[in-house]
């Protein structure tokens, strides 16, 4: 059996894990980011791991996921906002180098699509369109179960694209929801987060319902975007407020039914993440094993 070292570095922590060739988890951990250390403080950490675990199982490759954007070619940090002074690390080729294993490095939306693609609620499918909502939100492009990167290795970057309103950096985030329940609500930012907003909408509270239901026209608006240019099979709904799948599928759903053609409604289908913090891991294992 092969043996494989996934890491998922993220802006505030880093998860990783021992896993075979079928994506299944020998071993699992997290540690903190600690992104002030910088580019060289998350090497350091990187080459840590890789040395533990091949202390206890021999290694045949490393599979990384990391935020950015990357040139999947060389598998270095094109530029990173996140991690100060990470920006041109040649990180596949200081793994290689220095452990003589296979390594691949891949931005982290790209690694939930394929994750998600690969072992979770996009199996079977060759194409879909990832979301992934957090403190923005970020896309990624899968044709022919592989990632579209573009020109500039930012294809699926979709922070920026315009809906009614602004952009999808500004409209839909989990940022904006609790900036949007916090203002209406005269409360400090601080004071609020996801889950008492969704636990406010399920008592029903009509700010905490109203804003999360804005959050969905606006999400609606950018998917209708996205099925105009690359009408996928699939669209895969991640992120921390996406977990809220009970409440939120019977809301996006509706709301599509409303804005998309129906010949495009018809034949996209619309799914919640499933792998939650794994998919990262395994959608770098997969890059490593068949991209």
């Amino acid at each position: 059996m092969e043996y494989y070292v996934c890491i998922d570095i993220g802006g505030t922590a880093i998860k990783y894990g021992l896993v075979n060739r079928n994506g299944e988890f020998i071993d699992k951990a997290s540690m903190p980011t600690e992104a002030d250390l910088g580019g060289i403080g998350i090497v350091a950490k990187i080459k840590n791991i890789i040395m533990e675990y091949s202390k206890v199982q021999k290694l045949t490759g490393v599979a990384i996921s990391t935020a950015g954007v990357i040139d999947y070619t060389d598998g270095s940090i094109k530029f990173a906002l996140a991690i100060p002074n990470y920006t041109g690390t040649k990180l596949k080729e200081i793994i290689e180098e220095d452990f003589k294993l296979k390594c691949a490095v891949e931005n982290d939306v790209n690694c939930i699509a394929l994750g998600e693609m690969w072992l979770g609620a996009g199996k079977g499918k060759s194409s879909l369109f990832c979301m992934a909502l957090g403190t923005s939100i970020g896309g990624c492009a899968v044709f022919d179960k592989k990632v579209i990167h573009g020109a500039n290795n930012s294809a699926g970057e979709i922070a920026y694209m315009l809906i009614p309103g602004g952009n999808m950096h500004e409209l839909v985030s989990t940022t904006r929801l609790v900036k949007d329940v916090a203002n209406a609500k005269n409360l400090a930012v601080d004071e609020v987060n996801g889950k008492k907003i969704f636990a406010w909408a399920k008592q029903d509270d009509e700010i905490s319902k109203n804003a999360i239901y804005r959050l969905m026209e606006h999400l609606a608006d950018g998917i209708v975007n996205i099925t105009s240019v690359f009408n996928p099979e699939m669209i895969i709904l991640g992120g921390g407020i996406m977990a809220q799948t009970e409440y939120l599928q019977p809301i996006i759903t509706q709301i599509l039914k409303e804005k998309l053609q129906p010949n495009v409604y018809e034949k996209t289908e619309i799914a919640f993440a499933k792998l939650e913090n794994d998919a990262g891991m395994l959608g770098a294992l997969y890059n490593l094993l068949y991209c």
